[in-house]
């Protein structure tokens, strides 16, 4: 995990919230933890990296709440609700909203410890495709307005043969083009380049 990972706990019980405070201490792992859902987007900040360990129902902003403005904030952090007995309806809305999970009161800590290392598991690969994905744009915005042409052309299976024709140029200008496509995006086959441009449409 990387430095900066902590545990994020907002529940309005004091109780609650240092118990959930010892118990990561006691596995290492490092936590911050808040009353209530403004006092941690007060504290929010690009430097936030980890899960968030979120009680379901707070006096003023709710859980439902936070997640909702997390989301329209575009903040991608995995969390885990902390729900009473009568919020299971509640969570079950917060699941269909990208929760991780929910685990309901009183909880055994091992329970909850579980799902915060499955939550970190998740956030750590979400972090490392989201760099891998912004060094391929990086890469793709290193080719000339040529070369992404041919890029495109290739990626959606046309022949070089046919390139060279829809773009006025020699096939050996195509197999030149592409040959810097292939070198600056570290592509090793038309696989590739196939798959570079499927994931740069899906983003």
């Amino acid at each position: 995990m990387a430095d900066q990972t902590k545990v994020y706990v907002v529940d309005d019980d004091e109780a609650i919230r240092d118990s959930i405070g010892m118990m990561l201490d006691s596995v290492g792992l490092d936590w911050a933890s808040y009353d209530s859902a403004i006092s941690f987007l007060d504290a929010l900040d690009d430097t936030f990296q980890g899960c968030l360990v979120l009680d379901i129902r707070m006096p003023g902003m709710s859980g439902l709440d936070l997640q909702d403005e997390l989301a329209s904030r575009k903040v991608s952090i995995p969390i885990i609700f902390i729900t009473g007995h009568g919020d299971i309806p509640m969570a079950v809305e917060a699941m269909r909203k990208g929760a991780v999970d929910f685990i309901r009161k009183p909880f055994r800590d091992q329970e909850l410890l579980d799902r915060v290392n499955e939550a970190l598991a998740i956030e750590e690969e979400t972090r490392d495709q989201q760099q891998e994905l912004q060094e391929m744009q990086a890469a793709v915005e290193k080719l000339t307005p040529r070369e992404k042409e041919v890029f495109g052309r290739v990626a959606e299976g046309q022949a070089n043969k046919v390139i060279a024709i829809e773009l006025g140029i020699s096939e050996r200008t195509v197999e030149i083009h592409r040959s810097q496509v292939m070198h600056k995006t570290g592509s090793r086959s038309l696989a590739d380049l196939v798959k570079l441009r499927l994931r740069l449409e899906d983003n």
